[in-house]
C-alpha cells in the first residue's frame, strides 16, 4: 500500500475547497434569481417579527398548577429564546427567555446559569424584562377570576 504524498493531499484538499465555494456561489446564485426570494423572506421576518417581539400580554400562559404544562411551555421558551439569539435577535429572545423564568419552579438557579451563559448586556437586558413579565403572568392567572367577579 502507497501513501499519498502531502502535497497529492494538499491539491486534494484544495479542489474540495473550492467546489465547495463553487456550489455554495451556485446555490446563492439561483436561491437570488428566485422572484418570490424576497416576498417569502420579507413574510419570514414578520412571522418572527409578529411571534417574537410582541407584548407578552399576548402569551398563552400555561396552567400554573399543572405541572406537565408548565414544563413543557418552559423547554419551549428556553429552546425559542436559545435559537432567536443564535439569530442575533436579542429582545426577541430575551423576551422567551424570561417566560421560561417567570414559569421556573428554581429562578435563582437558572438565572446564574444565564448569567454565566449570556453575555452580560443581554443578561441585564433580562433581569429588566422580569418584572413586567412577572405582572403578565399575574394578570394571567388572576385575570380570569376578576372577570369572572365583574360578571357575577
Amino acid at each position: 500500500m502507497t501513501m499519498i504524498s502531502k502535497g497529492t493531499l494538499g491539491i486534494c484538499a484544495g479542489v474540495a475547497g473550492a467546489l465547495f465555494i463553487g456550489y455554495c456561489i451556485y446555490f446563492d446564485q439561483r436561491r437570488r434569481s428566485d422572484p418570490n426570494f424576497k416576498k417569502k423572506l420579507r413574510e419570514r421576518r414578520r412571522k418572527t417579527n409578529k411571534g417574537g417581539s410582541g407584548a407578552s400580554g399576548s402569551v398563552s400562559w400555561p396552567n400554573l398548577k399543572d405541572q406537565e404544562a408548565v414544563q413543557k411551555f418552559f423547554l419551549s421558551q428556553v429552546q425559542a429564546g436559545e435559537e432567536l439569539l443564535a439569530q442575533g435577535e436579542i429582545e426577541a429572545g430575551v423576551e422567551h427567555l424570561s417566560r421560561a423564568v417567570a414559569v421556573c419552579g428554581q429562578p435563582q438557579q437558572l438565572l446564574q446559569v444565564l448569567q454565566q451563559t449570556l453575555p452580560p448586556q443581554v443578561f441585564q437586558l433580562l433581569l429588566h424584562k422580569l418584572p413586567a413579565v412577572g405582572e403578565s403572568i399575574l394578570q394571567a392567572a388572576g385575570g380570569n377570576k376578576v372577570v369572572e367577579e365583574d360578571v357575577e
